[in-house]
This record gives structure tokens, C-alpha cells and sequence, in this order.
């Protein structure tokens, strides 16, 4: 029986629009895959009620978390690194394969969910992490929802290192999956060019070269196309909000199709 791996990310379901969108959901046979490259919501009981569904119709879900995932409020009692395990946790009691997981293997492609955060070096020249961020004339929420609770650059830094050592382990090919794209140029595409700081790191360039990706799949942009990089696909698989007006070399089929098995 033919078996596809299907790619989402950015789904926002506090909107009604965007859950509608994910109940219809479905595999096209009974083995299919389906990965969740972050931004499903906010708060942690939401994340798990949207996904749980999903499990239940998809014979693997794989997620990775994104900002949204991570954002505190002030009165939560579980915040900053605290939050992103018990988000594992959380999700590991429903089946769900995180970046804490071992890598899965689909077909002979390794499926390598990914967490690596962002660092502010997606920035211009000549300037420091903080000098950009204090230029920069949009920020996104994370200064308020995630900075003020876990030194971001250092725990980005953590991340890298924690996800070379398990990369440097898998064998063959792979299929990376983050939410932060691991490449700089599809944040070009962005309408505000400050929104590149909290969009990546430039740790994580080589790795779809170096650790043999067929492609990347990312989020975050809310922009779903496709960016070749060294000759891999890196593609953007976001929903995104349902009041967003994608341009038209950027509409993509959704969910996306990543590959498919006998």
C-alpha cells in the first residue's frame, strides 16, 4: 500500500478559519505521515487539543515547536525551557513524535524533527544582536513573550549543539523539519526586512548539505514557497492567518506533499 508524508506548519487555531481548515485534515490511506512544523497555538492545552485529533487519522504525526509554542504570560507557572518540556511531555502521552524523539524513519528517509530557535544573526552587517533588535522598527512578540523569561541566544546555541550530535548520528538521507527556515534567503521574501532577526540562525546554513537533506521543510514566514539553496529545496508549508494576502509566486498546494512510498 502506497504510504505520503504530508507537511503543515503555522496553524493557528485560536482562529476559526484556520481550525476549520485543519479538521479537514485528512490522510489519503491509512499509512500516511503528517508533520506539524509549529505554530499550532499558544497555550498548551490548545496545542494538544489540535493535534490529538490528528493522531487518530494519521498513522505518524511529527511536530516541531515554533514561537507560539513558546510564548509566556506572566501568571503561567510554567514558563521558558520549563514550558517546551512539559510540552513534550505533553505531547509524547498522545503518540506525537517531537525533537526529543528518536528520528523516525519513512520509506529510507530519515524524518528529523528539529528545534534550534533563532539567535538575531539573520541581521545587517556591522551591527550587534542587540544594536538590531533596538533598530529594528517591527518587533515580533517574542521580546515580550519569550526574551523576558529564557536567554534566547543561549539557549538557540544549546540547541545547535544538542542537534549536530543526533544528526551527526543518522545515516543516508534525511528530510530536516524546523519551524525557523535554516537558511536566510527565504526571509528576502519578507515585506519587513527586520522580521529576518527572530527568522533563524546562521548556524544552521550547511546542515542540508551537510547531513544529506533531500529537503527542508520550515514555517514561520507565513509566506509558502519554495527556496533552492545549494541544491536542496528549503519550503515554507505555512497556513498562516486567514486574513494574510499570499502573492501569487508564493501559493502553494496545502498541505504539502512531500513524498510518497510503496
Amino acid at each position: 500500500m502506497a504510504r505520503t508524508l504530508w507537511a503543515v506548519s503555522d496553524l493557528h487555531v485560536t482562529f476559526k478559519e484556520n481550525q476549520a481548515a485543519v479538521d479537514r485534515l485528512a490522510p489519503r490511506d491509512p499509512g500516511d505521515w503528517l508533520i506539524v512544523a509549529g505554530d499550532v497555538a499558544e497555550r498548551i492545552p490548545q496545542v494538544v487539543q489540535a493535534l490529538k485529533p490528528l493522531t487518530k487519522r494519521f498513522a505518524k504525526v511529527i511536530w516541531v515547536p515554533g514561537n507560539h509554542e513558546l510564548f509566556n504570560r506572566s501568571t503561567e507557572r510554567i514558563r521558558g525551557k520549563a514550558r517546551y518540556r512539559a510540552l513534550v511531555g505533553e505531547l509524547r502521552a498522545i503518540g506525537v513524535v517531537t525533537p526529543e524523539d528518536p528520528y523516525p524513519v519513512f520509506g529510507n528517509v530519515t524524518i528529523c524533527p528539529l528545534f534550534t530557535l533563532y539567535d538575531y544573526s539573520f541581521r545587517p552587517l556591522g551591527l550587534t544582536a542587540k544594536q538590531a533588535v533596538a533598530r529594528a522598527k517591527i518587533k515580533l512578540d517574542d521580546e515580550l513573550a519569550i526574551a523576558p523569561y529564557v536567554d534566547i541566544e543561549k539557549w538557540c546555541a544549546e540547541r545547535i549543539e544538542y542537534s549536530e550530535d543526533r544528526l551527526k548520528g543518522v545515516r543516508g538521507q534525511t528530510i530536516l523539519v524546523n519551524h525557523w527556515p535554516l537558511v536566510v534567503e527565504p526571509t528576502h521574501r519578507l515585506r519587513e526586512p527586520d522580521i529576518a532577526l527572530w527568522c533563524g540562525t546562521t548556524a544552521t546554513r550547511d546542515w542540508a548539505v551537510k547531513y544529506h537533506a533531500q529537503l527542508a521543510v520550515h514555517g514561520h514566514l507565513h509566506i509558502p514557497a519554495e527556496t533552492r539553496v545549494d541544491g536542496v529545496s528549503h519550503i515554507d508549508v505555512s497556513l498562516g492567518y486567514p486574513f494574510e494576502k499570499h502573492p501569487p509566486h508564493a501559493r502553494r498546494r496545502w498541505p504539502l506533499e512531500v513524498m510518497r512510498v510503496s
